[in-house]
């Protein structure tokens, strides 16, 4: 028996980036970093994110750098050789099943300072 799933929590680092094929496939690609409690202090682990399809759209229109997503999917590696050295290199990548978001740290911060007067 194998298994390949990966599930996180984290904060979207920077703005999606979406490519729209002529296929009419879309792609985007989004890191993300997740908190690792160490003694002294939280140390971020950053993955790289792969979406495709409906979930690549939800992503391109909702996530902005700063959003905490939860996703699901599995751990893939991408191959490749370096134009200028021809050595070859690789990353990991998870290509992601299931996409939930989660908020904004301005969605945080607006409810932190709500008061239940201030709730409709």
């Amino acid at each position: 028996m194998s298994l390949n799933h990966v599930t996180l929590v984290g904060r979207v680092g920077g703005d999606p980036d979406v490519k729209y094929f002529e296929s009419g496939s879309v792609v985007c690609n989004l890191t993300l970093a997740v908190n690792r409690q160490s003694r002294n202090n939280e140390q971020p682990d950053w993955f790289n994110l792969e979406l495709w399809g409906k979930q690549a759209e939800v992503a391109a229109n909702y996530v902005r750098k700063g959003s905490q997503i939860g996703i699901s999917g599995a751990l893939k590696f991408e191959h490749w050789k370096d134009r200028s050295t021809g050595a070859s290199r690789s990353k990991p990548v998870i290509r992601v099943e299931r996409l939930e978001l989660l908020g904004s740290k301005r969605d945080q911060e607006a409810s932190a300072g709500s008061t239940p007067d201030d709730e409709f």
